[in-house]
């Protein structure tokens, strides 16, 4: 048995930092992008103060910016826009209605095409806007057909995760280990290279999430109840007794209270006055506010008033009515501008054209009414009851900031579809044979779609996501300083000294796992980045080949099954189907032993180890 030697001071730091780093990326109220961005000062400002200088040459703190210029960060970010272009062009539309009119017919053969379809796209597609595209659709048909979503949600996101773990440029995880282990001296792999073992684990796990995990499922109610009361936009006539007649604007709303938001004030026909606290008010001023019905009449008993809907006075005969218009439940999207800002500041109403009526969110918070949330950041899978036009809600089904989740199956495409559509498949095609690297030919369709009017700029820089391009090169740092210190060598060295006299077969599983474990609590990309050099050194310590031991790392990072917090979307479909935590340990919990079973058995096979 070797001995194992101590880490140096440098190297020990930078241990230390990262499991700062992962414990703080499991923290909610943390945002990863205050993480990723304090791991990169941290790591700068350290080494520039306490300089680093190994056996052939000195780390420079401007290295922990290199990540900003990785090929891997370039081909992520180009493919999030080609992406985008699928999304506003509907070019995955014809797929969507196919899958609608087959869940007309058949439920169980649906399933398991919808799983197939799903997983294929993902291949190729960044997952996001696949299950962006399914949700609606699973969600319109059980509303149809009056039955639960709950069998159906997860089943179809855990297929999208199998998908994407396939080719080199299935997720943005996939795309670092690769280049990050081709930096290292590696063989780089082509994109169908480990599509093999992909696909023996993929076809079980397909089969699980078909005949079994549907039934592991209690069935769930949908996350919001419809009993929140609808609001109306009425005005308040001052009387000549009125109490806030010659009081300003910030008295009355002082008597009334903070629930009345007032939205014009009208004195005489086609006058109206700006809405600052110091306007005094006249008998005859009409004041214009949107609420329930219960407080429009209480605000207007408040300040003395005569409430009319349009020019009608409201009484038992003159109901207030809000013709035209519905309520919906819309969740925020991974790359919805909205994400971070907090509610009091989102201007819903103004840019949207939607009036909040209640908010939820899955961990655990119940269903709240509007009032009172306006300090709350909004996050991913967010879902608010909002109430809209029908024109406006149709509007918002084609934009990537919301999901409407209403039940309805309408799924936008334009003339420019068929272009998008073409330019993904030039896209794989081109990185597929080989023509140029995968970084340059998204860089090349990202290019055709907005020189072709399928995108434009606006679109193009709300599809970069600052929370994934953070992540990336803070993991990328935190990479380069654990190897270059020989951090990355200690630790292989260390889980090789732990499994000492195992077979190697052995020790790939065990990393797997271990990738496995944390990929379900911390980000999978930072986990992918600084366990691929860990990878390496442990096979190099085998005398093993490489490419069973950085697949270990790649297929365990994507075993993104047991948590919600675990991938992006597990967030969207929890919310979306009111799941609980505990359904995705059900149910994703087995499906991950399978799966790193099967890939395990199939890398031992293939590499002969």
């Amino acid at each position: 048995m070797f001995e194992l030697a101590l880490p140096n001071l440098h190297a020990l730091s930078v241990m230390v930092l990262i499991v700062v780093a992962l414990v703080l990326f499991t923290r909610e109220e943390i945002p990863l992008e205050t993480t990723s961005l304090v791991v990169l000062v941290v790591l700068a400002v350290g080494f520039q103060l306490f300089p680093y200088q190994g056996e052939t040459e000195t780390l420079q703190p401007s290295d922990f910016f290199l990540g900003f210029g990785n090929r891997a960060l370039i081909a992520v970010s180009a493919l999030m826009i080609v992406g985008q272009g699928m999304i506003t062009t509907g070019a995955l539309e014809p797929v969507g209605r196919f899958l609608a009119r087959l869940w007309r017919r058949g439920p169980a053969i649906s399933l398991i095409l919808t799983l197939l379809i799903t997983a294929i796209l993902s291949a190729f597609i960044n997952n996001t806007p696949i299950v962006v595209l399914m949700l609606p659709i699973l969600i319109g048909v059980a509303v149809k057909t009056g039955s639960s979503p709950t069998g159906t949600l997860i089943p179809m996101g855990f297929a999208s995760i199998l998908g994407g773990m396939s080719t080199t440029i299935g997720t943005s995880t996939n795309l670092l280990v690769v280049n990050v282990a081709a930096d290292l001296g590696m063989d780089r792999f082509n994109m169908f290279d480990f599509l093999g073992p992909a696909l023996i684990a993929g076809g079980a796990a397909v089969l699980y999430l078909w005949l079994v995990a549907p039934r592991l499922i209690p069935e769930r109610q949908p996350p919001m109840s419809r009993g929140i009361s609808r609001y109306y936009t009425a005005q308040i006539r001052l009387n000549a007794d009125s109490p806030v007649v010659d009081k300003t604007l910030a008295e009355a709303l002082a008597r009334v209270g903070e629930g009345m938001r007032v939205e014009s004030i009208q004195r005489d026909r086609g006058v109206f006055l700006r809405t600052l606290p110091d306007v005094k008010l006249k008998a005859g001023d009409r004041i214009t506010t949107s609420n329930t019905q219960a407080n429009l009449r209480e605000f207007s008993r408040l300040l003395g008033g005569t409430l009319y809907s349009g020019d009608q006075q409201v009484d038992d005969k003159h109901p207030l009515t809000q013709s035209g218009e519905q309520i919906a439940e819309v969740a925020i999207t991974p790359a919805s501008r909205l994400n971070g800002t907090r509610i009091g500041n989102a201007r819903l109403f103004r840019d949207y054209g939607l009036r909040l009526l209640a908010f939820n969110r899955f961990e655990g918070m119940e269903e709240r009414e509007a009032p009172g949330l306006d300090e709350i950041r909004l996050r991913t899978g967010d879902v608010l009851l909002v109430q809209s036009s029908l024109q406006n809600l149709s509007k918002l089904k084609g934009s990537s900031e919301f999901l409407v989740l209403d039940g309805s199956i309408i799924l936008p495409r334009t003339s420019k579809a068929p272009i998008a559509m073409a330019t993904i498949i030039g896209v794989v095609a081109l990185a597929a044979f080989r023509v140029m690297p995968i970084e340059i030919s998204a860089l090349l369709g990202s290019l055709v779609l907005i020189l072709t009017g399928c995108l434009n700029w606006k679109d193009a820089m709300n599809a970069l996501s600052t929370q994934v391009i953070l992540i990336i090169v803070s993991s990328l740092a935190m990479g380069a300083a654990l190897l270059k210190t020989g951090g990355a060598d200690y630790l292989a060295n260390l889980f090789v000294y732990v499994t000492f006299g195992a077979p190697a077969s052995i020790v790939m599983m065990g990393l797997m796992l271990m990738m496995g474990v944390l990929t379900n609590v911390v980000s999978n990309n930072a986990a992918a980045v600084i366990g691929t050099p860990i990878a390496v050194g442990i096979a190099q310590r085998l005398g093993m080949p490489l490419e069973p031991f950085v697949l270990a790392v790649l297929f365990g990072a994507n075993l993104s099954f047991v948590t919600p917090m675990a991938y992006q979307t597990n967030v969207m479909i929890m919310n979306a189907g009111g799941y609980k935590f505990g359904d995705f340990v059900r149910v994703g919990l087995p499906l991950s032993i399978m799966t790193w079973l099967i890939l395990s058995g199939v890398l031992i096979w293939a590499y002969e180890i």
